[in-house]
């Protein structure tokens, strides 16, 4: 699982639809997860730090959450099917854990509410994320590729070739 950020609130240049832009901690890979309007305002005004008058439904599910003194240990999107994504919130109430299934939307206002990490399966960001940064990308690919080309079949063996005795462990 990989770490990830809420970078903001996108809107597609064709759909005009909201889009909510998760990067990793390396601002290298964003994921784009397509969200409802209603969603995406939850998400801004949690961004922002606005505080309703009134709890709204995220406010009001972290109210209900801190008053059973549950815990948002993180949020996880953990899978991608036929376009749309899958989140739990792992929840703690002592030492009882519970996952709950949600939509991403939701389980991100939440997370940013409750000041919980988000989480996200590497399959689903190798299926979904996009590159941000093409060049650091490119770069580390033509290092990676000069690195394997020098590589020598004895740089795979353990322990020196001079057969001495004290060798030093890895750890």
């Amino acid at each position: 699982m990989i770490e990830m950020k809420v970078a903001g609130i996108a809107l597609d240049a064709v759909t005009r639809s909201p889009i909510a832009l998760l990067k990793d901690g390396s601002d290298r890979r964003a994921l784009p997860i397509y969200i409802g309007q209603d969603q995406a305002k939850a998400i801004v005004s949690a961004l922002e730090k606005q505080t309703p008058p009134r709890p709204l439904t995220h406010d009001l599910i972290g109210n209900i959450l801190s008053a059973w003194e549950m815990q948002v240990t993180r949020t996880v999107i953990h899978s991608l099917q036929d376009n749309t994504f899958y989140a739990i919130l792992c929840v703690q109430q002592g030492e009882e854990m519970r996952e709950i299934d949600c939509r991403p939307s939701d389980a991100i206002a939440i997370a940013l509410r409750t000041n919980s990490p988000i989480w996200v399966m590497e399959e689903v960001i190798a299926e979904a994320s996009i590159p941000v940064d093409r060049d650091a990308d490119e770069e580390e690919q033509r290092a990676f590729r000069e690195f394997v080309s020098n590589l020598r079949p004895e740089d795979f063996t353990r322990g020196s070739s001079s057969g001495s005795s004290n060798s030093e462990s890895e750890c």
